[in-house]
């Protein structure tokens, strides 16, 4: 079982930066891709970005792209999602996601509110 914990959310104003962190239990991330997602109200949970085991990323939304950075620590068995320029179009609830890399089961994190209003 993995257990995944995020951090860093918050409110924050237009133009502003947040750093969002996530920590897995267990080494299992060491291995596995793993990713953010966010679901903003009234809207589907959608893919942010993501990360392979060797550093390999991948940023699913263009209005992202050159703002938001994503990284890992697999000593520490840690992701983090830089947001730089935020807009209040990012506010969300954003998630943390392990992908299983044989049985490909989803694990998340319990969710971190980011809020950018001025």
């Amino acid at each position: 079982q993995v257990q995944l914990v995020e951090s860093g959310g918050g409110l924050v104003q237009p133009g502003g930066s947040l750093r969002l962190s996530c920590a897995a239990s267990g080494s299992l991330s060491r291995i596995s891709t793993m990713g953010w997602y966010r679901q903003a109200p009234g809207k589907e949970r959608e893919l942010v970005a993501r990360i392979t085991r060797d550093g390999t990323t991948n940023y699913a939304d263009s209005s992202v792209k050159g703002r938001f950075t994503i990284s890992r620590d697999n000593a520490k068995n840690t992701m983090s999602l830089q947001m730089n320029s935020l807009r209040p179009e990012d506010t969300a609830v954003y998630y943390c996601n392990l992908q299983h890399p044989f049985t490909r089961v989803n694990y998340w994190g319990q969710g971190a509110q980011v809020t950018v209003s001025s």
